[in-house]
């Protein structure tokens, strides 16, 4: 399993939220209204930490902290395209 090393500066913060699902926590504790927001989808790290007046250092090292030891690292991405990838059915025939 490859681990993050970095937050890649054009991925959304809907997009992080959705592939890290423990980052979900980090935006909770510094109250950022991120989560179901209509924004997010457009937001980078950098452009909620300035919505919400919040360190981007700080934010996004707790971010990548969070995604590092979250059990579903390098989950496809929710935007993911490629028709290999397929989810098994929670129904059994």
């Amino acid at each position: 399993m490859n681990l993050p090393e970095t937050i890649d500066p054009d991925m959304t913060v809907d997009e992080i939220m959705r592939r890290w699902p423990t980052t979900l926590g980090v935006v909770m504790r510094h109250r950022m209204l991120c989560i179901g927001c209509p924004i997010g989808i457009f937001h980078t790290v950098v452009d909620a930490c300035q919505a919400h007046r919040i360190d981007v250092e700080s934010f996004s090292a707790e971010l990548l902290e969070a995604m590092r030891r979250d059990p579903v690292a390098n989950a496809h991405s929710a935007f993911y395209s490629d028709d290999s990838f397929q989810l098994a059915s929670p129904i059994a025939k």
